[in-house]
């Protein structure tokens, strides 16, 4: 790096997530800020835009992190702390909490962390949402489910891109899809006694709105239409971001956008909201307390100009966050799964040959031989590969990606029995 400012601020950022994912944020802060990066490992790509690192045993232990960034705050004062990993934004806001630093408050980043107490804070304020109730069994979930009426969704508690989430038209279907609701996780999810979720099934189509806050105003710069797949599991096969999408300039939702955020007691920092858009108007499915995952901010980036990683870096330094559109595009995103459980694959590559101006990336997530599945047993990491594009259009920007789908090949071969 040359020719940077030596008033850069100090950003501690406590993780990264995979590369093909989360590069484009880190590009963006580095030349503006001075990054130190709390990670598990010693970093590779990382280097290339970080100042400084610090190898902790684990980035999932919040008193282990206080440790080492009080060390590094006193040797090099620390003007802010940023995660995107949603796995660690509760910890991460321990840190901030003991350094006095904008988003230190624990409770605020466990309302959103924890969708129950989501729901709770909502409900207190009158925010419109789904009905939503607390169960610890198959059986209170039948009676829940009996007292809401069907369909209903099968939630858990605490994870995030529609993992565990399930539509039940019936008890039978109910009772089939509880385990699949209660014992789906992740190694780094937080664990409850009690962690499903019944609720009220909002009939609508649904979108995300990723908004920085700084001193209680909130500023929405992306906003996409989730695009859902394999039914009744809600896995999120792609999206699309408009920058003269009309619901930017729909009144009621930027009001339910804002009174979330009340409700939540969201002060300062970055959240991915998404809102189910109904015949009796939007309603809240959850707030998270980060910067959107699935490419979605990136794909913001790229039709608007407004930049999310900056915005993030600017309000968790204290900074009024520049969001300030310098185009009006569409970008869009689309991910590719196998069609059988248990595929290893033998090849996956896209024909670049003759594909529209609008394609962005092609990119290849999984390599020969690993073994995957679509959804729902591989859901999220089941992804084989993902492609985005921007253009002038939303028609133009789907028939990019159509053109990407036709232009994928894989191959592969039933795992073997190890019976």
């Amino acid at each position: 790096m040359t020719d940077e400012p030596i008033d850069r601020p100090h950003l501690l950022v406590v993780a990264t997530g995979m590369r093909l994912f989360r590069e484009y944020i880190l590009r963006s802060i580095a030349p503006q800020y001075r990054i130190h990066m709390f990670l598990h490992s010693e970093p590779s790509w990382e280097k290339e835009y970080i100042d400084g690192w610090t190898v902790l045993e684990s980035t999932l232990d919040a008193e282990a992190l206080v440790v080492a960034a009080k060390k590094l705050h006193a040797d090099q004062p620390i003007d802010g702390v940023l995660c995107w990993d949603e796995a660690r934004i509760l910890q991460t806001a321990h840190v901030a909490e003991t350094l006095g630093l904008p988003g230190g408050d624990v409770d605020m980043v466990n309302r959103c962390r924890d969708k129950h107490l989501t729901r709770t804070a909502l409900a207190e304020r009158g925010v419109p949402q789904p009905q939503s109730i607390l169960v610890d069994t198959v059986d209170e979930a039948l009676v829940t489910a009996d007292k809401l009426g069907y369909p209903v969704i099968l939630k858990p508690r605490a994870l995030a891109a529609s993992l565990g989430v399930v539509k039940v038209n019936s008890a039978e279907e109910l009772k089939d899809n509880w385990e699949f609701a209660h014992d789906t996780t992740v190694p780094e999810a937080p664990h409850y006694d009690v962690k499903v979720l019944v609720e009220e099934f909002a009939d609508g189509y649904e979108i995300s709105i990723d908004s920085a806050i700084f001193h209680g105003q909130v500023t929405p710069f992306c906003l996409a239409r989730k695009e859902l797949g394999y039914p009744p599991y809600a896995e999120e096969v792609g999206h699309f971001v408009d920058a003269a999408d009309p619901l930017l300039a729909d009144h009621e939702l930027m009001k339910v956008l804002v009174d979330a955020h009340a409700a939540i007691g969201f002060s300062d920092g970055v959240t991915h909201t998404e809102i189910m858009i109904t015949a009796d108007g939007p309603k809240v499915i959850e707030i998270n307390a980060r910067i959107g995952g699935d490419m979605i901010p990136y794909l913001g980036l790229q039709a608007t100009g407004a930049d999310p990683g900056l915005a993030a870096a600017a309000v968790a330094c204290g900074r009024t966050p520049e969001l300030v559109p310098d185009r009006a595009m569409v970008g869009g995103v689309r991910f590719f799964y196998v069609d059988e459980n248990d595929t290893v694959l033998d090849s996956v590559a896209f024909d670049e040959a003759g594909l529209p101006a609008t394609i962005d990336q092609l990119v290849v997530l999984m390599e020969p031989g690993t073994t995957t599945s679509p959804p729902p047993e591989g859901t999220l990491w089941g992804r084989i590969a993902y492609v985005t594009a921007v253009a002038t259009s939303l028609d133009d920007c789907r028939a990019g990606l159509d053109a990407a789908e036709k232009a994928l090949s894989w191959s592969g071969h039933q795992k073997e029995s190890s019976s």
